[in-house]
Parts: structure tokens; C-alpha cells; sequence
């Protein structure tokens, strides 16, 4: 199995747990974070993390962010939420998307994200 194969076999698994947990709560949807900003997000907190370990020190910074990004891997987001998407499609589950907030503990985001869809719902 390739890469790319695995990748995507990885992502069916992924959303199938998430749908089977989301049936066994009874939800009606699922959140998930609007992608556009996704670069700009992850670009920030890279950035972050630099000058936080090399305070004033601009060219050092940046080796360290183009170094953070090699070593670090970079997932599918997108092939991901396609493949939740399809499978709450299956079960009758909507999907909602909202912006995604930049700082913050992923416990904290997915708060964020979820408090969001669910204001949009009004205000749409």
C-alpha cells in the first residue's frame, strides 16, 4: 500500500469512528473547521513557536520555522473532512462548518468551533 493509500485508508477509518460516535450521541451534526484559513493557521503558530524559542533573533527564527515544517507532517485535512462528510451523508448526520480560531488548546478550538456552527445557525 502507497503513501497516498494509506493516507486515505487512514482518513475512511478516522471517519467512520467519528460517525460511529457521533450516531451512538445522537448528534444531529457535526462541526468542523472551515479549511481557507487552514495555511495561515498553522503559518502563525509556527511563527509563534519561533520567536518564542529564539526571542529577537530574526534569521534564527526563521531557519527554525522552515526546519519545524520539514520535520513536521503535514495531513490531508481536506481529503479527511471529504470522507467525514461522505460518511454522515450515509446516516443522515449534517455537517457545519465554521471558522476555526487561531489560539487555543485543540480542546478549546473544537469549543470554539462548535459554539460557532451553532450560533450560525441563527444568524443564517
Amino acid at each position: 500500500m502507497g503513501e497516498s493509500e494509506l493516507g486515505q485508508y487512514l482518513d475512511r477509518l478516522l471517519a467512520q469512528a467519528i460517525i460511529k460516535l457521533a450516531t451512538a450521541y445522537q448528534a444531529g451534526s457535526i462541526a468542523l473547521p472551515k479549511l481557507g484559513d487552514m495555511r495561515e493557521i498553522v503559518q502563525s503558530e509556527i511563527q509563534a513557536l519561533a520567536e518564542q524559542k529564539i526571542p529577537g533573533y530574526q534569521e534564527a527564527q526563521k531557519r527554525y520555522a522552515k526546519q519545524y515544517k520539514v520535520n513536521v507532517h503535514q495531513w490531508s485535512y481536506g481529503r479527511l473532512m471529504e470522507n467525514i462528510k461522505a460518511q454522515a451523508a450515509k446516516v443522515g448526520i449534517a455537517i457545519e462548518q465554521s471558522k476555526q480560531p487561531i489560539r487555543g488548546s485543540p480542546q478549546d478550538k473544537a469549543k470554539e468551533i462548535a459554539i460557532c456552527a451553532y450560533s450560525n445557525r441563527f444568524n443564517s
